[in-house]
């Protein structure tokens, strides 16, 4: 099953749309523009429902096989949402949204299953109902959550989830893949740091927030290097150091630090929680000031599931030949995890080619991937769903 012949066809116009959506990108949920196009690009192709507004600006698409029968019903997602990034890249079909942009390639994960959309409504050489699932809100805003909470599963009758992400450095239109976790869970805290500000000649008079949060920074590395287990993985990462005065002469009363922890492990997760607060709270007490910790969990670990594993590298081998199955797991975080949550399935990367990395001002969606990522698509509802003869 290599690159279907109907998408070198149809290349030109799924490309159409991806610049419409690289042209024209919105935020989180208000994905309204994108939404609506995609809702009506799904009417136009003959597919049999089509609704909107699930998880708030979601679209949900339903086409169904050649049998009555009730058959297998397999969910195809694809994110819609863009970055707060300003845009470098000087493309004819660049940002029209100051601040905005489709710096994760979002863009051309909706046109690839757009386009699958419209080859299975042409064609249904499966048995069974394809789902295609338009997602709001990837980028930290938990829209995956949303439409899981809003019934995405049971009113649809979703028995499998499969998805797909682009991912520079990979040689365009290849596949990589593992089973278990692909993804780590991606966490936030906050920590705030109040001691006693004053003039800062005379330190001794103060309580000096800004040592006390230097101190934090430096010993919460050591959470990884000596409190897990040095086969597994985590990462913390203090991100922002905010302080309530900008002069060069007070020492602050507060601090403030922000940042972020990934694990891969359900026990890694629990110590990367519990070593943060630890920390924080007694190094600052050592100092005579005080730490509030606020520790928010976020995307769960995104798992392929050893069976779906192998039936999305069997699909993707037919399309592209060789695929990677020994790729490393990435730390960052995808809320895919939540349809891998509820229901069997896998997530899988195509290659962007020698692009600049995703979220970064200068990326850009390379639309020679959209044949092997539309036949990835719609090969994983004709392999798991085969007409019977």
């Amino acid at each position: 099953m290599p690159v279907k012949n109907r998408f070198a066809e149809l290349l030109p116009e799924i490309t159409a749309w991806r610049r419409d959506f690289h042209e024209n990108p919105e935020l989180l949920y208000e994905v309204h523009r994108t939404a609506g196009k995609v809702a009506e690009l799904l009417r136009s192709f003959g597919v049999d429902e089509v609704t909107e507004g699930v998880g708030r600006t979601g679209v949900v698409g339903v086409i169904k096989g050649r049998s009555d029968s009730a058959g297998r019903v397999i969910g195809l997602r694809a994110d819609m949402d863009a970055l707060p990034i300003n845009e470098i890249t000087g493309l004819d079909y660049a940002s029209k949204t100051p601040g905005v942009m489709h710096a994760c390639g979002h863009d051309g994960h909706t046109a690839m299953l757009l386009g699958a959309a419209r080859y299975l409504a042409e064609t249904r050489n499966f048995d069974g109902t394809a789902v295609v699932i338009f997602q709001p809100a990837e980028e930290g805003g938990g829209g995956g959550l949303a439409m899981i909470e809003d019934g995405l599963v049971d009113r649809w009758g979703i028995q499998e989830f499969y998805g797909m992400h682009n991912m520079p450095g990979y040689p365009t239109g290849s596949f990589a893949i593992r089973e278990g976790a692909m993804m780590a869970a991606a966490d936030q805290f906050d920590i705030v740091v109040t001691g006693k500000g004053g003039h800062a000649a005379k330190p001794h008079e103060t309580i000096d927030t800004t040592l006390v949060s230097a101190q934090i920074i430096v010993a919460l590395q050591s959470i990884v290097s000596r409190n897990i287990d040095p086969l597994k993985n985590a990462v913390i990462s203090v991100c922002v150091v905010q302080t309530d005065s900008t002069a060069h002469n007070v020492i602050p009363q507060v601090v403030k630090l922000k940042g972020t922890a990934r694990s891969l492990d359900a026990d890694v997760r629990d110590q990367l929680e519990e070593g943060i607060t630890r920390v924080a709270e007694n190094i600052a007490l050592a100092f005579g000031a005080k730490a509030e910790v606020d520790y928010q969990r976020g995307y769960p670990v995104t798992m392929n599931h050893p069976e779906a594993t192998i039936h999305a590298a069997e699909v993707a081998r037919g399309v592209a030949g060789d695929v990677d199955m020994d790729m490393m797991p990435m730390m960052g975080g995808e809320d895919f995890s939540y349809m891998l949550n509820e229901r069997p399935g896998a997530y899988i990367f195509v290659g962007n080619g020698d692009t600049a990395m995703v979220h970064h001002p200068a990326y850009n969606f390379d639309d020679n991937a959209i044949p092997a990522g539309s036949s990835w698509y719609a090969g994983m509802v004709e392999a798991r769903m085969p007409v019977l003869a």
